[in-house]
């Protein structure tokens, strides 16, 4: 199983997965055109896709959904909440999954969960190839036992680290989008997120990287000490997801 982002951060998000013959991209923050471009250069031609998975609504996670779908004409899977929020021609390509229940897409088993954030009906998503798992975990407020729960054991983890607390509270946004980041409903910051590595089973974890960290509330250098902290590894072991780059292909091998 294989791994790579098209990019990660307020700007746009988009995260590749694949297994023998199958190729997902969950989330299109990106215009049509964009997201081509990003996968060329991770060697992927979209006629390749299998399927797109939808996390949630917001721009930073759809903007392309849309065109993507209708022109490569692939499925999209999401919930019933966010499939309501999404625009009324992609209806036809739509598959609605139950947050609590594992589905296949051809040679991935998917594991959705629901998760805390300020959307209609948002998940997340564990996958899976028989042999190995790969957990992504962003745009989550507060972490729920489920998802403590469902994030142990993982070889590859992909786990938001949005914002400093510090940076967030003397930062230039607003007070109202202050309370709304950093609130239960909004982004884990860095602190929250080596937590929950604190608290899960890392023991088969072989990737790590964080994720959707923003641009004017955190930095790397802020980031990678904690998490290498609470994983007890080297810092050049942490792994980090550009806004502009994402990151280029990862692999979960048999060890």
């Amino acid at each position: 199983m294989r791994f790579a982002s098209l990019g990660s951060g307020s700007r746009g998000n988009a995260t590749l997965v694949t297994s023998g013959e199958t190729t997902v991209m969950i989330d299109c923050g990106f215009s049509a055109r964009e997201a081509e471009k990003r996968l060329q250069m991770l060697g992927v031609d979209p006629h390749q896709l299998s399927a797109l998975l939808v996390t949630h609504e917001h721009a930073d996670h759809m903007a392309g959904i849309r065109v993507i779908a209708r022109k490569y004409r692939l499925p999209v899977y999401t919930t019933p909440g966010t499939a309501g929020c999404l625009p009324e021609d992609v209806a036809p390509h739509i598959k609605t999954f139950n947050c609590h229940e594992t589905f296949s897409i051809k040679d991935l088993e998917v594991e959705p969960f629901p998760v805390p954030h300020d959307a209609r009906e948002p998940s997340q998503f564990v996958f899976g190839d028989g042999q190995h798992r790969l957990g992504l975990l962003t745009d989550v407020g507060s972490i729920t036992p489920l998802i403590e729960q469902i994030l142990s054991g993982c070889h590859g983890l992909l786990l938001e680290a949005n914002h400093d607390m510090m940076m967030l509270e003397q930062g230039e946004y607003p007070e109202h989008l202050k309370r709304r980041v950093g609130g239960r409903l909004g982004h884990l910051n860095n602190v929250q997120s080596a937590s929950l590595l604190e608290k899960i089973d890392t023991t088969n974890l072989q990737h790590i990287m964080a994720m959707h960290i923003s641009e004017k509330n955190n930095c790397p250098s802020l980031v990678v000490p904690l998490l290498a902290d609470a994983l007890a590894c080297e810092h050049d072991w942490i792994g980090i997801a550009d806004q502009e780059a994402g990151f280029d292909w990862r692999e979960i091998t048999n060890r």
